[in-house]
């Protein structure tokens, strides 16, 4: 990765973590997860709001406490999820998880998970993965407990 582009990514990172898009706990909301990342004390409370019939993200809000990257993680994926349906949203879902488990290996696919492509440099650093896949594994589980409740 060029100097440049790296500095560029930096920059997103810094843009979400100063000013987190969709942050702080809204209502109506069908589920709310709290996780935590014992490695480093990372900690985010997350409320996912499906649409009627449950096949759209009408809403994800978030409180979230750490480092720079789970913070910006969490804004990146939120704006990236909301109004989309889950099957648009699990293809994103799964080539994150991926691309941040190959240690570098694996390119980002923008048109997928967007500004998230910032964070694929942190693959490189194992416990750095933890801190920006913390989102993704609340909205997971959030989503469970709302199919589980027939959001």
């Amino acid at each position: 990765m060029s100097n440049q582009l790296s500095s560029l990514y930096t920059e997103l990172v810094i843009e979400h973590d100063k000013r987190p898009l969709h942050a702080g706990l809204r209502e109506p909301f069908n589920t709310e997860v709290h996780h935590v990342n014992p490695t480093c004390g990372d900690e985010i409370t997350l409320r996912l709001q499906l649409a009627e019939g449950g096949e759209r993200i009408e809403d994800i809000s978030y409180d979230a406490v750490g480092c720079a990257m789970s913070r910006a993680a969490a804004s990146m994926m939120a704006d990236l999820l909301i109004g989309r349906t889950l099957d648009e949203v699990a293809p994103a879902q799964d080539h994150m998880e991926a691309a941040m488990r190959s240690r570098g290996r694996l390119d980002g696919d923008e048109d997928l998970i967007g500004d998230s492509i910032a964070l694929l440099g942190a693959a490189k650093f194992p416990a750095r993965v933890k801190c920006v896949l913390m989102p993704w594994k609340a909205y997971q589980a959030a989503l469970v407990e709302a199919q589980t409740l027939g959001a």
